[in-house]
C-alpha cells in the first residue's frame, strides 16, 4: 500500500501529539494532589482512578509510537520513489 505525502504527514505529526499529550498526562497524574489518583496523595497507595488512566495512557502512547512509525515509514518510502500525479 502507498500512502500519500499528506497522509504519511498527518499520521507522523499525530504520532508525535500523542507521545506529547500523554506523557504529559501521566507526569500530571503522578503529580495529583486531589486525591483521585492516589489515597491522601501517598504514591505507594495508586487507587483504581489511577490504574485505568495510566492504563489508558500507555495503550495511547503506543498507538501513537505505532502510528508515527506508520507515517515515518510512508515518508522515507516516498523520497525513495519519485511521486506521478
Amino acid at each position: 500500500m502507498k500512502l500519500s505525502r499528506r497522509t504519511s504527514w498527518f499520521l507522523t505529526a499525530f504520532g508525535v501529539w500523542s507521545i506529547i499529550i500523554w506523557t504529559t498526562f501521566v507526569k500530571n497524574l503522578w503529580k495529583d494532589s486531589g486525591g483521585q489518583a492516589f489515597v491522601n496523595g501517598d504514591h505507594s497507595q495508586p487507587t483504581a482512578f489511577f490504574w485505568i488512566h495510566l492504563l489508558l495512557a500507555v495503550t495511547s502512547f503506543l498507538l501513537g509510537i505505532a502510528v508515527g512509525g506508520i507515517g515515518v515509514r510512508g515518508l522515507r518510502a516516498g523520497r525513495r520513489t519519485p511521486v506521478t500525479e
